[in-house]
C-alpha cells in the first residue's frame, strides 16, 4: 500500500525540525504519544518536546533523507539516513546513520507510537574519544 498523506507530513515536519520548532510537535504527534530509540524512551508530547529541545540545542545539523515508505491502516516503516553534525562526536565532522522508523497513526493523523531503529554505535559510542577506538576494535575482532 501506499504512503498516505499523513505519513508524507510528518516526513516533511521531521525533516524541518530544529530547536526553532519544537514545541510544534503537537501537529505531528499526539499528547499520549510514545517514543522509542536505541538510547531512549519518551512517554507523553510534553517529555518528547523537552527531549528533542535538548538535543537540538547541541546538534550544529541534523537532516534526513527518507528512503522507502509503506505504510497499511495506521502503521507504516520508513527507511532514512540521518546526518547529524555535533561538536563532542567525531570532531564535529559530519555522522551518516542508516535507520528506520515504525509509526502507528491515530485516527486524527497524528503519530501515537513512534520507534526508531539505528545502530547507536556507529552514531554515538564509536564517534566517542577513547570508547571509540574500544569499540571499533571489538566490532574488528569479531569480523564486523
Amino acid at each position: 500500500m501506499h504512503p498516505t498523506a499523513d505519513l508524507e507530513a510528518f516526513c516533511a515536519f521531521f525533516n524541518k525540525l530544529d530547536k526553532t520548532c519544537t514545541n510544534q510537535l503537537g501537529e505531528v504527534y499526539t499528547a499520549d504519544v510514545s517514543f522509542t530509540d536505541p538510547l531512549h524512551h519518551i512517554e507523553g508530547r510534553e517529555a518528547l518536546e523537552g527531549y528533542f529541545q535538548n538535543l537540538y540545542d547541541n546538534v550544529t545539523s541534523c537532516r534526513f533523507t527518507f528512503h522507502e515508505r509503506s505504510q497499511q491502516e495506521e502503521t507504516a516503516f520508513v527507511t532514512w539516513t540521518m546526518r547529524l553534525e555535533h561538536p563532542r562526536l567525531d570532531g564535529g565532522r559530519c555522522i551518516e546513520v542508516e535507520g528506520c522508523s515504525h509509526l502507528r497513526f491515530a485516527l486524527d493523523g497524528r503519530v501515537t507510537r513512534h520507534r526508531d531503529y539505528f545502530d547507536a554505535g556507529a552514531m554515538l559510542y564509536e564517534r566517542l574519544p577513547l570508547l571509540g577506538g574500544v569499540i571499533r576494535r571489538v566490532k574488528r575482532q569479531l569480523g564486523q
